[in-house]
């Protein structure tokens, strides 16, 4: 897929001719029906494979862990937070030294670069293979979870006693641990009811149908699950926060004092971005050589806190964010209405304030740090409180997550536009936004953050953790990761 796109550059008719300096759309040739194809076929070939990547290079990496030791679960604690700090230094990489060669030295060579990485990655990947601890697959775990509901819809007139009267079955080749008996959502226990019409395999004691009987150990992997739903609910808004900081404080930035100190160098808007991943990108060794020893001293925790504390504290960041972004742009939009600006920003959007854009410097770095306790804290949770068959779901779940933050946004974005239009205030998000009240709308934002952090603790006071049945760490053998 990078191979396509890079080819779109450097081959003269997989693209249209240069408009020179001309942007007027009437005397520039538009694309072809052929050269839109091969640049959709190479965006298609990339979602293909960033679907593979994406959900699995992370359970993959984990899956190196031996958590049976104190070392190995300590290792995958640490290994969510080197991940994204890993990703946080690849991006910073990206937004600033391969798009400057994309826009002053060469398209071409601007986008060869990844494709040449990333063939490299390849090389790397597939020379390790002999070295990596690879856990085979068992059956469908979304098959499994749906049974268990189908089940217990079909049997929800039954009653049963207790625990020790539903039917228990654990597969020999199951990678799951093996899970006690809960009496949250008891309702899903229905599906391990054993009655006189279901029949058992005298092999291996198996039912002979699963659509009419499920395990015990079924039902508590459902109740996972059902468990996590409520609290990636509250991570859709926490989403809807951080991406304000990729799109409106860019246009913020637009219409801000770019200029470095008394020089005529103006640093690109979009470039501002490149803060919030430096602050994700230093904190987030600080946070695991120093803060979580520290707190681990004073908790006893093996994390120093747990997932949902983690979680929490990263939504109350995102909520400052959001009042901070307000209070710089309030500013910023009264420093351009009463003092002399700057003349018009690009594309003649509006005046340009005299304000410093590095007074926005603050609102990306409470930014990057909300994502190192709630992004990376999102992963971590997903994939411990999953079965350990649904690990790579569990990572797609996340992605889910971030896609619905950024709907969520367009289509509160789309509903200001409209309800503010006709408000004596004006519309609060127009192009020139010293005619509008952006201010307003993160502090909306920034009250539904409130309203979120509310549900959040509602949801994590009943949340129990997955554990184990008599969950041990094993001594430290010599060479075990």
């Amino acid at each position: 897929g990078l191979l396509l796109i890079q080819l779109t550059a450097a081959i003269p008719g997989l693209h249209p001719p240069s408009c020179g300096k001309s942007s007027d759309a009437a005397t520039c040739k538009q694309p072809t029906g052929g050269q839109m194809s091969f640049l959709l076929t190479g965006f298609a070939l990339m979602i293909i494979g960033a679907g593979g990547i994406r959900p699995c290079n992370l359970a993959f990496g984990v899956d190196q862990f031996n958590p049976n030791t104190e070392s190995g679960r300590r290792g995958i604690n640490s290994f969510f937070n080197w991940y994204f700090f890993t990703r946080g230094v690849q991006r910073m990489i990206s937004v600033t030294l391969i798009v400057y060669i994309q826009a002053n030295v060469s398209w071409s060579i601007g986008l060869a670069i990844p494709a040449i990485l990333m063939l490299i990655s390849c090389a790397l990947f597939f020379g390790g293979t002999k070295m990596y601890v690879i856990v085979k697959a068992s059956g469908s775990p979304v098959t499994s979870l749906i049974q268990v509901f189908v089940v217990s819809i079909k049997k929800r007139n039954l009653k049963y006693l207790d625990s020790n009267s539903l039917f228990n079955y654990i597969p020999k080749k199951s990678i799951n641990k093996p899970l006690p008996h809960t009496d949250q959502f008891n309702w899903l226990d229905r599906a391990a009811i054993l009655t006189p019409a279901d029949k058992i395999n005298s092999e291996d004691g198996s039912p002979e149908n699963p659509w009419n009987l499920c395990s015990l150990q079924q039902v508590e992997e459902a109740k996972c699950v059902v468990r996590v739903l409520p609290i990636w609910v509250s991570g859709i808004i926490y989403y809807l926060a951080i991406a304000q900081q990729g799109t409106y404080a860019i246009f913020q930035a637009n219409q801000a004092d770019r200029r470095m100190g008394n020089t005529k160098f103006q640093v690109p808007a979009a470039t501002y971005g490149v803060f919030l991943m430096l602050s994700l990108t230093a904190f987030i060794p600080v946070y695991d050589r120093v803060l979580v020893p520290f707190l681990r001293r004073l908790t006893g925790k093996e994390g120093g806190i747990t997932i949902l504390q983690r979680l929490g504290v990263g939504v109350l960041i995102s909520v400052l964010s959001m009042l901070v972004s307000g209070v710089v742009e309030e500013q910023r939009r009264r420093i351009a209405l009463t003092r002399p600006t700057l003349g018009m920003s690009d594309r003649n959007r509006g005046e340009i304030s005299s304000m410093s854009a590095f007074w926005l410097v603050p609102q990306f770095v409470l930014a990057g740090l909300a994502e190192v306790f709630g992004a990376v804290g999102q992963v971590e949770f997903y994939y411990k409180q999953f079965p350990e068959n649904m690990r790579s779901v569990a990572g797609a779940l996340n992605y889910c997550g971030i896609a619905a933050g950024s709907y969520l946004s367009t289509a509160l974005i789309q509903l200001v536009h409209r309800t503010t239009e006709g408000a004596p205030t004006g519309n609060w998000l127009p192009e020139d936004l010293n005619k509008g009240r952006l201010d307003y709308y993160y502090y909306l934002v920034g009250g539904l953050g409130v309203l979120n952090f509310g549900y959040f603790l509602w949801c994590s006071s009943g949340y129990r953790y997955k554990k184990a049945k008599d969950e041990v760490v094993q001594p430290e053998v010599k060479g075990s990761a």
